[in-house]
């Protein structure tokens, strides 16, 4: 189906351009949505007439996004969630954890806004891209960890699972006897000692 954009969206192009579309898309996501004319003559006269209204109202909605922006780029969320040993999550961060975290923090943002290519499932600092406007996106930082004090070493750049599996490794330490039989363990070795006492 061909559509006229009223407005820019990503991979498919700006306003007005008038783009071919899967029917499906056009009908459940486009005109549903205010995104899109069906391309005929009569929304074509339509479209030319009232473009200049269209563009000065997208203007508007992009001053808008990049005010808001301001406040959003480069934030810091921290979420504390119950992980395994190996980091992780019984669950996931979904858009709508992110979208609610922010909300509380004063920004204006719904989790449609959240750009998540796929749900958070592990512990560790993830970069997470909300699209205020189709021409206004800013970062944020999530900061998924066990504990808070977890979360203050990550946000100093520590990567805690690397820092813990070594701490694990640096403990264990194993009996060494010179004299040992080449395959014997330990425990055989003492044995064999408390014997020849005897």
């Amino acid at each position: 189906m061909e559509v006229i954009l009223l407005e820019r969206v990503e991979k498919l192009g700006a306003i007005g351009d008038v783009v071919t579309v899967k029917n499906g898309y056009a009908r459940n996501f486009l005109l549903p949505n205010k995104k899109a004319l069906r391309s005929n003559n009569a929304n074509r006269k339509v479209f030319e007439a009232n473009r200049a209204h269209i563009e000065a109202e997208n203007a508007k909605k992009r001053e808008t996004a990049v005010t808001e922006s301001k406040d959003i780029d480069g934030k810091t969320l921290t979420l504390i969630r119950q992980a395994s040993n190996v980091g992780q999550l019984y669950g996931s961060v979904s858009a709508r954890d992110l979208a609610e975290l922010l909300h509380a923090d004063g920004a204006h943002v719904t989790k449609a806004q959240i750009v998540l290519d796929k749900p958070i499932k592990s512990i560790g600092l993830h970069d997470v891209r909300v699209t205020l406007h189709p021409e206004v996106s800013v970062t944020v930082k999530v900061n998924v960890a066990r504990s808070p004090e977890e979360a203050e070493l990550q946000a100093q750049g520590v990567d805690v699972m690397t820092e813990m599996f070594e701490r694990d490794e640096a403990g264990f330490t194993e009996d060494y006897d010179p004299n040992a039989e080449p395959g014997a363990t330990a425990e055989v070795s003492r044995d064999e000692d408390e014997q020849a006492e005897a």
